[in-house]
């Protein structure tokens, strides 16, 4: 959606966002000067905060269906947050926000309305009904496609409202 990072009030994004920009396009401009004046400070996420998005993706079922820029914004609010600051992590997707409401980090959208549920994800054989866990495609047992299925659900308790989106904002492309 080009999430106008000179609007707030101090933005951070990572070098993988900008990877998937695609050349010439207003969010890539967007991006580009926002950068250059000051108004955003692309960072590398640690390498701690990397290794426990992975392990949390994983464990909720996400892992699979985030991009390597989702998780690095997200593991870069978790530093943010770290460092006595206050992210909201800026994404119109579903499963960014899951992790970072399963995180504890503030989240907000842009063009939807945003997550109201928490998923935990498992993956199922239509078949023979076996459960897998997450990132697993087939069936081992009799090489059916499995359909990924909600484990658990529970409401949100820490989402930010699109209002609210102008502090220590870390944005997913």
């Amino acid at each position: 959606m080009g999430f106008n990072p000179t609007g707030s009030g101090g933005a951070y994004s990572v070098r993988s966002v900008e990877d998937e920009l695609v050349q010439g396009t207003m969010p890539y401009l967007r991006f580009r000067l926002s950068r250059e004046k000051g108004a955003l400070v692309v960072r590398n996420p640690s390498d701690v905060a990397r290794r426990t998005i992975e392990q949390q993706s994983a464990k909720t079922g996400e892992a699979g269906f985030v991009s390597e820029a989702d998780r690095d914004v997200v593991a870069l609010a978790l530093d943010l947050k770290n460092e006595g600051l206050e992210p909201v992590v800026v994404s119109d997707d579903y499963a960014v926000q899951n992790l970072s409401e399963h995180l504890n980090l503030g989240f907000g959208s842009l063009a939807n309305f945003g997550i109201v549920h928490r998923f935990n994800w498992i993956m199922v054989c239509p078949a023979c009904h076996r459960r897998y866990r997450v990132p697993e495609k087939v069936c081992r047992v009799c090489g059916t496609e499995l359909k990924r299925k909600v484990l658990s659900r529970t409401r949100v308790s820490n989402k930010a409202h699109p209002q609210s989106l102008g502090s220590n904002s870390t944005s997913s492309s």
